[in-house]
């Protein structure tokens, strides 16, 4: 069974995840852009049994745009989320993708908002026109800008 591990920027706290997420998505929501400090989050999501979190964490809570509650686990030293749940998904640890570096990211799979990131700088146009992710037009041109450095 494949395990994988994310951590915060210190190394102090991580989370164990075994198995494959059931979900991966990129969501650009208020809530998500203020977590994660960008114009998308991207994050994976396992069963909270699928989740162990090993080393000392931090716990802060707040009301999302959508009236559900989102409680996040972060480091206290070096102030990094490493996961999270959320009220509208009871039973669910999400965990931030980027969390994985070193490790990989899991392959993508999922719903709504659910893209590669290849997709999206190589085909910034048709990833801006998706419904489901309803891109802003600067962020489109923003992707269409990086996939042109990254000569796609």
């Amino acid at each position: 069974m494949t395990v994988r591990i994310a951590s915060c920027g210190c190394g102090q706290l991580s989370a164990v995840c075994t198995g494959e997420p059931f979900r991966i998505s990129v969501c650009h929501c208020l809530d998500c852009k203020k977590r994660s400090g960008s114009a998308f989050a991207a994050q994976a999501r396992w069963n909270d049994a699928d989740v162990e979190m090993r080393g000392a964490f931090r716990e802060w809570s707040r009301l999302s745009d959508s009236g559900k509650r989102g409680t996040f686990r972060f480091c206290g030293t070096c102030g990094a989320t490493v996961a999270y749940a959320i009220e509208a998904m009871p039973g669910v640890t999400a965990i931030p993708i980027g969390a994985f570096a070193g490790a990989g990211p899991p392959a993508t799979s999922g719903a709504s908002c659910t893209r590669l990131w290849g997709e999206a700088l190589s085909r910034p146009h048709a990833f801006a026109r998706s419904r489901a992710c309803r891109v802003q037009p600067s962020i489109s041109s923003s992707l269409s800008f990086t996939a042109r450095l990254r000569g796609l």
